[in-house]
């Protein structure tokens, strides 16, 4: 058997802490203290804004013991805030475009779009790089996707940790699983869709950054991967985790907005036989 369950939480690996670290980390997560530990992926000295502080996911197999076993797979990042590590994604994302790092300023939460009725911003691009030329402003927007996961919430987990005086966590005590569908079809395609024909417009590109698990999840690296920025109009950045839940380059490549859309949508349409034959069982008197 296994399950996903905690791989970093507020910034730590789950598995290497002590029962003691455990029971502090569970007591901010369900409230009983409102001070949340600082954020190392943010910049400055700023505190953890994610609810419940978990940063990441892990499938684990359950041990000898019924508690938590190997590791399964890789780690899946529930935090947007965890690609920040190091600056690993923005200088990544320097060298892919030719910036040199020196002449390269990043903004976040730039606005993009304004409510018709309010005029207020109402969509912002997560973060854009740029260079600050003599003859013009240079610049690529990036988009940071997390995974959302579906499953019972974590409230029962922390107060679990919370009672537990095992050296080893104990085994996830519900199913949580990534929820792909929501991260990608719902949420990222949509982003793509609304700003990248208007960047195509202005003459630049986006950028997206997605974990490893994320970017398999729908369907993985192209054969071969383009990695010219002329055939393509999403510069897709796939860091990864290590072992030891350090963030590092992985793959990129060039997709244009259609092949981007078609690899989120990560579903294709029943044939018609199929879909009557469920059909069929689940008519019922009007």
């Amino acid at each position: 058997m296994s399950r996903y369950g905690i791989a970093e939480w507020y910034g730590e690996p789950f598995t290497a802490m002590m029962p003691s670290r455990r029971k502090e980390l569970a007591s901010i997560a369900l409230a009983a203290t409102s001070k949340a530990p600082r954020c190392p992926f943010k910049p400055g000295d700023q505190p953890c804004n994610k609810r419940g502080g978990v940063c990441s996911l892990q499938r684990y197999d359950v041990g000898e013991n019924g508690r938590i076993g190997e590791r399964m797979g890789s780690p899946v990042t529930t935090c947007p805030n965890r690609f920040g590590e190091r600056g690993v994604v923005t200088h990544w994302l320097a060298d892919v475009v030719g910036f040199d790092h020196a002449d390269a300023y990043i903004a976040h939460e730039v606005p993009f779009m304004r409510a018709a009725a309010s005029d207020k911003a109402a969509g912002r691009i997560d973060m854009v790089l740029a260079t600050d030329r003599p003859s013009n402003l240079v610049w690529y927007g990036l988009e940071i996707q997390a995974v959302y996961f579906s499953g019972v919430g974590m409230q029962s987990e922390f107060q679990r940790l919370l009672e537990d005086d095992e050296r080893d966590p104990p085994f996830p005590d519900s199913v949580r699983r990534p929820d792909w569908r929501s991260s990608s079809a719902k949420r990222l395609m949509p982003q793509l869709q609304i700003k990248v024909p208007t960047l195509r417009r202005w003459g630049t590109k986006l950028a997206v950054a997605v974990d490893r698990a994320f970017f398999e999840a729908i369907g993985g690296a192209s054969t071969p991967p383009i990695q010219d920025l002329d055939e393509g109009e999403v510069i897709w950045l796939v860091p990864e985790l290590s072992t030891e839940y350090r963030l590092q380059r992985g793959h990129w490549e060039m997709l244009s907005l259609d092949q981007s859309s078609e690899k989120l949508q990560a579903a294709r349409t029943v044939r018609r036989v199929e879909f009557e034959t469920t059909l069929r069982s689940k008519l019922e008197p009007l």
